[in-house]
């Protein structure tokens, strides 16, 4: 076992497990104490208080970041024991291990950052920072080094054919299916994704028609209705191999994720039967409709409407950031339905049917208009503004045949649309190593390669060791779902880090290739707008931490 004055620039294997495990209570007795100090601070009248917690936002938040530390490292210890008992735990995932453990303390205990310009300290949650505990002091002092990282780095050259840079702890079946998909984007993918982005064209309908083939939208739906009733881990898995080849790719299943999820949940046996193998087979393809120009993450208060009529619906309001929403079949629309209702319980969701447009005329029904959004990144689906003006949908086409439910609908789908969200993330990520790697090894200055100096190689390591630690936090929620557990923590906390894991990653690269990813022609500029996304959708970062703090003190 190491002491304070012992380095840990060579892991000790085994015995760098178990002074993580020694250093993993005292973490979470900093967490368990800093929820009780909040908890304290924002309960008025023996109950939490909205009003309190917005006074208090900072110290929510913070809270929010070190619960997602916390749970990180208990993942990345549980990832580590199920790798020692399978006899897969070796140098590359100790280093890991010990360079994860020794930056996540020292971030604990000095500050994590929420943003570039925000820090989240102890002391925001009323706690005098204490002297560590012995194995955490041992960690925060020799966990992180420059030595530590080179010898990583070092492991990650060599083994270039990881394709994850590290044991993911995954069973044979996943392995497949991520070996699989992960040479259908090496293919299929990304060699014309740079292309995709900078003419700003739609991912083309080949790839989809291939996707379609292989089962991706179908992937989690029941096999009663035509999909392949895989878990959601393998949707993690899928998810995060094809946004590595361009998120874009791997976003298009996302569509049907969330559709399908809404179906299953909400919708009536007619419902189910008509729509899931459709949905599944790829026949039609479907886009989310509820956000609204003046809402954004408040859809309560949503104010398109949709009027009964004889014959079915009628829908008229104004939609935007609108993925995909051009050569669509079906949408999902939030709408307000009950008179009278300024909040959540009138809103009901509908499946509103409609013709494919393309590039020229993206909208082509009567009742329905828009236009896209020009974006600077995730442009393979494009995004639209969508207008309705009496938009006729069909009475049979009320999600679930009962006015007033869209909202519980749609929060049943948060939980698999943040997991799914948080594998994108990794899948971004790993390919701003991959090509972050690519250029400091092949880019030379001062008669060495850049990946030779220090500072280099040292970024290329955090990602490697970051990117590991989201994915096992993202796992760990979708063992949750698989297992009929209630995960909405978990998976906001990993969509939470998972975004920030990606922008860091991207942005880190991009420095590595200095002047050339500044220029668009360099795949790095892509890889850098398409990160900067994950911090905004299915949950601004601001809102994913705020939603975590009240579910953290309820």
């Amino acid at each position: 076992m190491p002491h304070d004055g012992q380095p840990l620039a060579t892991p000790l294997l085994a015995d760098i497990a178990t002074l993580t495990a020694a250093a993993l209570p005292e973490v979470e007795a900093l967490f368990a104490a800093a929820r009780e100090n909040l908890r304290t601070a924002v309960t008025v009248g023996g109950k939490v208080s909205n009003a309190a917690m917005e006074e208090r936002q900072h110290a929510a938040h913070a809270l929010a970041w070190l619960a997602t530390y916390t749970e990180s490292l208990r993942q990345l210890q549980a990832w580590a024991g199920r790798l020692q008992a399978d006899g897969k735990f070796g140098e590359t995932e100790a280093l890991i291990l010990q360079i994860g453990f020794g930056e996540y303390l020292n971030q604990i205990h000095g500050g994590i950052a929420m943003s570039q310009g925000e820090i989240a300290r102890l002391q925001d949650l009323d706690l005098v920072p204490a002297a560590p505990g012995t194995a955490a002091r041992s960690l925060m002092a020799h966990g992180n080094t420059t030595a530590a990282r080179a010898r990583l780095v070092a492991l990650m050259r060599e083994g270039r054919a990881n394709a994850t840079f590290g044991a993911t702890g995954l069973d044979e079946e996943l392995e497949m299916i991520r070996d699989q998909f992960r040479r259908f984007a090496e293919d299929e993918v990304k060699p014309y994704a740079h292309e995709w982005h900078l003419k700003d064209e739609l991912i083309p309908m080949e790839i989809i028609r291939k996707l379609a083939e292989m089962g991706v939208f179908g992937l989690t739906i029941p096999e009663e209705f035509g999909g392949f009733g895989l878990s959601k881990a393998s949707m993690v898995v899928v998810s995060e191999e094809l946004s590595r080849g361009y998120i874009g790719v791997g976003s298009l299943g996302t569509r049907s994720e969330i559709a399908a999820e809404l179906i299953l949940c909400g919708g009536t046996p007619d419902q189910k039967a008509q729509w899931l193998p459709k949905l599944a087979s790829g026949e039609i393809l479907p886009t989310a409709v509820f956000t609204e120009p003046n809402t954004g993450s408040d859809l309560g208060s949503l104010r398109t409407r949709a009027r009964q009529e004889a014959d079915g619906w009628s829908i008229t309001g104004n939609k935007t950031w609108i993925t995909h929403a051009a050569r669509t079949h079906v949408m999902t629309v939030l709408a307000r339905t009950v008179e009278g209702t300024t909040d959540y319980r009138g809103l009901s969701m509908f499946l509103a049917e409609k013709t494919p447009g393309t590039d020229e005329a993206p909208f082509v029904d009567p009742g329905l208009s828009g236009g896209e959004i020009e974006v600077l990144g995730y442009r393979g689906m494009k995004e639209y503004t969508v207008n309705f003006d009496d938009f006729k949908v069909k009475s049979e086409n009320l999600l679930g045949g009962v006015e007033g439910q869209g909202f519980k609908q749609l929060m049943q789908t948060f939980e698999s649309a943040r997991i799914q969200t948080a594998a994108r993330a990794i899948g971004v990520a790993q390919s701003a190593l991959d090509v972050g790697l690519q250029y400091a090894e092949d880019r030379k200055q001062f008669g060495k390669p850049l990946i030779a100096f220090p500072r280099v190689a040292g970024k290329l390591a955090m990602m490697a060791v970051e990117i590991m630690i989201a994915r096992q936090l993202t796992y760990f929620s979708a063992w949750q779902k698989d297992h009929d557990k209630r995960c909405d923590l978990e998976a906001g906390m990993a969509k939470l880090l998972g975004a920030r894991v990606a922008w860091a990653a991207a942005d880190n690269a991009l420095q590595i290739h200095g002047g050339n990813g500044f220029a668009l022609e360099y795949q790095i500029s892509r890889i850098l707008c398409d990160a900067r996304i994950l911090n905004i959708f299915e949950g601004a970062a601001e809102i994913q931490a705020q939603v975590i703090a009240r579910r953290l003190l309820d």
